[in-house]
């Protein structure tokens, strides 16, 4: 049993605890309020608890990632760890994103040592059709035991990656014409084999379609890259015209289409602005988009699309849109329980309440500020991190 006293509680539910604690048993969290209420004299005096005491330093819900290819593209592994894109090929949705992750990837502990704590990871946007994004816990040796979600999302690509990508080999795609054509066929074959298998359960099943059932049966979302306006509304077009849910990933010119994206009620997952404007289409980014987004109603989480940007700047990066005009609160949410609820993952992750993971960061301050450090770092009520110097051990 781990039990955190004396917190700065930010649940991201209805009650916070300026003078809180928490206890976790079996990764899970089964007890939290006012210190008021703590037995805290049974406690000490059990050999069996793991008592951390947290001296009103802020104590909240591990950050999540909502996008990124931590793992996958490898840092200081060039082209052995790049496992990002099957380039060859502008459809591939039967790709797995839990068979190229690599969980030794330094990322991991930068992430721990951040205080981000899960994170949602797949296949980069060179093709149409990329495969299927999951969802795991940052801390582990096998990719088996860090799943919250898998699959948890499709990716689909629009504008200038599949453009660029197969505009030298000679197939297509190389319009933006072609791309949303290609998505369109591909679904309507999904659809004709969700057809067949209905009318006839028999029907041997087909690798290539049978991982499009999730998406078609509104279970998981097709996760589409899109930057520019015009691509951000193609997205929303086809998506509409299959009924399919969907996150809009980078969404760089969304505040340019605010009203568009509030009638269609997509959400959004807006970065990775701290990177440099290197392509056309991402002319426009700025850390203002997540916050007009956020006032306008679109749901709103922030990425860094590590490592595009580094995995341990995401509150830096809400910190930076909190700059920009985002409230502080949507700062808060949009790298916890926002992210959580996008990712399809907020009934384990993304709060701190009863029944959920006991994944936990504390820092001794606001972390969306720069001098912020991570004093503790907790996933399913183990500690995965934690700076020897802060003295909250008990």
């Amino acid at each position: 049993m781990l039990v955190i006293i004396h917190g700065n509680i930010k649940t991201m539910e209805e009650h916070d605890y300026a003078d809180g604690y928490i206890q976790i048993e079996h990764g899970k969290i089964v007890a939290l309020g006012d210190m008021k209420e703590c037995e805290l004299g049974a406690l000490q005096g059990d050999d069996k608890v793991q008592l951390i005491d947290a001296k009103g330093n802020l104590v909240m819900p591990g950050i999540m990632e909502a996008h990124c290819h931590m793992g996958i593209t490898e840092e200081k592994k060039g082209m052995e760890g790049d496992d990002c894109n099957e380039n060859v090929d502008p459809v591939t949705p039967y790709l797995r994103a839990i068979d190229a992750i690599n969980p030794m990837d330094d990322a991991f502990h930068d992430a721990i040592k951040a205080g981000v704590t899960s994170a949602m990871i797949g296949p980069g946007s060179s093709n149409v059709v990329g495969g299927q994004f999951a969802v795991l816990k940052t801390h582990g040796r096998c990719i088996d035991q860090m799943i919250v979600k898998t699959p948890a999302a499709m990716k689909v690509a629009f504008g200038e990656n599949p453009k660029v990508n197969f505009s030298g080999q000679g197939i297509s795609p190389v319009t933006r014409m072609s791309i949303a054509a290609k998505l369109r066929e591909e679904l309507g074959r999904a659809r004709e084999y969700e057809r067949k298998i209905h009318e006839n359960p028999e029907t041997p099943p087909d690798f290539h379609y049978e991982c499009w059932l999730p998406v078609l049966n509104g279970e998981i979302p097709l996760k589409a890259h899109a930057h520019r306006a015009d691509d951000i509304l193609t997205a929303v077009r086809i998506a509409k015209e299959f009924g399919l849910k969907m996150t809009l990933d980078h969404c760089s010119e969304g505040h340019l289409v605010i009203e568009e994206l509030k009638e269609a009620g997509f959400p959004a997952i807006v970065g990775p602005d701290m990177a440099s404007r290197n392509k056309i289409e991402v002319r426009n980014m700025a850390f203002k988009t997540a916050g007009l987004l956020s006032k306008n109603g679109v749901l709103t989480a922030i990425t860094t699309d590590h490592p595009v940007s580094k995995i341990q700047f995401l509150p830096i990066c809400a910190g930076l849109a909190v700059k920009e005009g985002m409230s502080i609160e949507d700062g808060f949410k949009s790298i916890t329980i926002n992210a959580a609820k996008i990712c399809g993952v907020d009934d384990r992750v993304g709060s701190l309440a009863i029944g959920k993971d006991g994944d936990i960061a504390i820092y001794n301050g606001n972390p969306m500020e720069v001098f912020t450090k991570t004093l503790c770092t907790i996933i399913e009520g183990k500690i995965v991190y934690y700076d020897e110097e802060c003295g909250l051990l008990c």
